[in-house]
C-alpha cells in the first residue's frame, strides 16, 4: 500500500464515516497552505504559522468553500454536502455553526478526492480558492 498515493475503491470511500474523511482532508488542506505559503517566501516558523491561520480557520475555509461550490461535478456536490452534514460534538469558539459545517465540508471532499488518488482536481480547487481570495 502506498499511503502517499491512495487509490481508494467507490466502495471503501462510501463506508468511510464523513469525520473520517474530514480528518483526513484537513491535513491534505493544511499541507497545501503549508506549501503554498513556503514558495511564498515566508521566512520564520512564526511568519508561516500567522499566514497559516488566515487559511486554515473555520471562517476562513468556509468563506474559500463558497467560491468553489458552484464549479463542483455532481459527486463532489454530494460528497460536499455528506461533509457539511456530519454530526459534530462540538465547534470552536471562533466559529459560526455554519462556518464549521462549510468548513468541514470542504475538508470532506479534499479527503474523498486524495483517498482516490485525484490530487490534481485538489490541486485545481486549491488553485481556484487563492486565486479568488486575490
Amino acid at each position: 500500500m502506498n499511503y502517499f498515493q491512495m487509490e481508494a475503491t467507490k466502495e471503501d470511500l462510501s463506508k468511510m464515516s464523513n469525520l473520517s474523511l474530514a480528518y483526513l482532508g484537513d491535513c491534505v488542506f493544511e499541507l497545501m497552505v503549508r506549501s503554498f505559503l513556503c514558495l511564498e517566501k515566508k521566512t520564520t516558523s512564526n511568519k508561516l504559522h500567522k499566514a497559516a491561520l488566515q487559511f486554515v480557520s473555520a471562517p476562513a475555509q468556509a468563506n474559500l468553500a463558497k467560491d468553489i461550490i458552484p464549479l463542483l461535478s455532481e459527486e463532489e456536490g454530494a460528497v460536499f454536502k455528506r461533509g457539511r452534514n456530519a454530526k459534530v460534538n462540538s465547534i470552536p469558539k471562533m466559529a459560526k455553526r455554519e462556518e464549521y459545517q462549510l468548513a468541514t465540508a470542504l475538508e470532506t471532499l479534499f479527503g474523498w478526492l486524495y483517498l482516490q488518488g485525484n490530487t490534481s482536481r485538489i490541486n485545481e480547487l486549491f488553485t481556484i480558492m487563492l486565486s479568488m481570495e486575490d
